[in-house]
């Protein structure tokens, strides 16, 4: 594994954490996690993490590009996620 990179175990969990209230949001944040999950660091992982712990509702509006979410990583994971799903202008 490299340097800095997630354990099997913590990626499983968050694999798990993705499982939400919709299908479209399981496909959207387990779809980003599925692409970047090996390749994301420590401070990746805890932001990743904590963006999870939000409301779907939130999480909704965010992917769906109807609001910006407080924190620039987590605006990061939102762009990459919206950019993946072809859901980015």
């Amino acid at each position: 594994m490299p340097a800095g990179a997630v354990s099997d175990e913590r990626l499983k969990r968050l694999q798990w954490r993705c499982r939400r209230g919709t299908r479209e949001l399981d496909a959207l944040l387990g779809g980003w996690l599925e692409a970047r999950g090996t390749a994301m660091d420590e401070a990746q992982f805890a932001a990743f993490d904590a963006l999870l712990d939000r409301q779907d509702p939130d999480l909704w509006d965010w992917l769906m590009g109807h609001a910006e979410p407080p924190r620039r990583d987590w605006q990061t994971i939102v762009a990459e996620i919206r950019q993946q799903a072809g859901l980015a202008p």
